[in-house]
């Protein structure tokens, strides 16, 4: 058990000296280090999944965001042009490749971008294709 001075220089090294809540996150009500079982932690994790439908180029941002966040990403680009179907599919895969991501068709002109912790089952042949570029 770490003494109260310990804590004290704990929290001037990162600034939060006057601030008490972060004591309370650490200890549970009795004064005692909070503990939460690697079991737990995993279990509380939630998985996100967001869903565009982007209008213009600029929106690609966000959607790189959400990636980088490690949200599960849907693009639906039914209805957009062929130039932008085509520059928002190849930013996002070159977003995908940095996070050694993964990215799948799911039909035409909508895609599923995931990040390197998930794994994609495709049953179907034809969406079980590797590149994005098949697409167009």
């Amino acid at each position: 058990m770490l003494s109260a001075g310990v804590w004290t220089n704990f929290k001037q090294f990162f600034g939060q000296a006057e601030d008490e809540d972060f004591e309370d996150e650490l200890l549970d009500d009795e004064g005692r280090p909070a503990i939460i079982s690697l079991r737990d932690a995993k279990s509380s994790r939630r998985t996100v999944v967001s869903v565009y439908q982007p209008k213009r180029y600029d929106d690609v941002t966000d959607i790189a965001d959400s990636l980088r966040a490690r949200h599960h990403v849907v693009v639906n680009l039914v209805g957009a042009d062929r130039t932008l179907q085509q520059r928002v599919v190849d930013f996002l895969s070159g977003v995908v490749y940095t996070m050694d991501g993964k990215m799948q068709r799911l039909s035409e002109s909508i895609y599923l971008f995931v990040p390197s912790n998930v794994h994609i089952n495709a049953k179907d042949a034809e969406h079980a294709m590797g590149s994005a570029y098949d697409a167009y």
